[in-house]
């Protein structure tokens, strides 16, 4: 068991830890996750978005569809017990436990064309989630078409009733974590979201923490 008192991020995991890695600011992270393996993701100083693309491990065409997810929970918010799903319509993923209330799937990520079209052209030089995919997928050879609409864990996106959505100050705090059993082999892909021209990240972007407990 991997309960550890010493260390509050880990307590309640099962199994042996095989991964531990902090993720610094702004950066992207890609890694393996075996089936029933839980990965843990920790916000370690609150307010920061961790944007999270899945792809099926063994054929990587198979991959996260927020569309599919979310019509099959009938809901646009992933809280505990949320099965996300690929675009065959297979579990790959389940979040089994959260402290935050609620992850958002319909934000999308920031991008260099977003940033300009949305804070100026002034922001043109700034990195974004997009580019961050980008590098950690380069090695496997995939590019911009194996990007598709991700999860953003821990960011808080309301959608008012007239349809109008925003993008707002979080609703995470430092040391909150949400956890996801994987249903089949996956790859998880995630960028440690750089974004200071919105609230999502607080203005100022910072570490978290990938934990896999398998």
């Amino acid at each position: 068991m991997a309960d550890l008192d010493l260390d509050p991020a880990v307590r309640g995991l099962e199994g042996r830890i095989v991964h531990d890695e902090v993720v610094p600011a702004r950066a992207p992270w890609i890694r393996r996750v075996s089936r029933n393996a839980t990965l843990r993701v920790v916000d370690l100083e609150g307010n920061q978005a961790v944007d999270m693309l899945i792809y099926a491990a063994d054929d990587p065409a198979e991959r996260y569809s927020a569309q599919d997810t979310m019509a099959a929970q009938r809901n646009i918010f992933l809280k505990v017990g949320s099965v996300l799903r690929s675009n065959t319509g297979r579990p790959m993923m389940t979040i089994t436990g959260s402290t935050v209330a609620r992850h958002d799937t319909i934000g999308g990520a920031c991008s260099v064309e977003s940033n300009t079209l949305r804070y100026g052209f002034h922001t043109k030089a700034l990195h974004a989630c997009v580019e961050n995919f980008l590098l950690a997928v380069m090695p496997l050879g995939w590019g911009k078409r194996d990007l598709v609409p991700n999860i953003n864990l821990f960011m808080n996106v309301p959608v008012e009733a007239d349809g109008t959505l925003g993008i707002v100050d979080g609703i995470s705090a430092p040391g909150l974590s949400v956890d996801l059993r994987a249903e089949m082999d996956v790859i998880v892909l995630v960028s440690n979201c750089p974004q200071v021209n919105n609230p999502c990240n607080g203005f100022n972007p910072t570490p978290v923490r990938m934990i896999v407990a398998a």
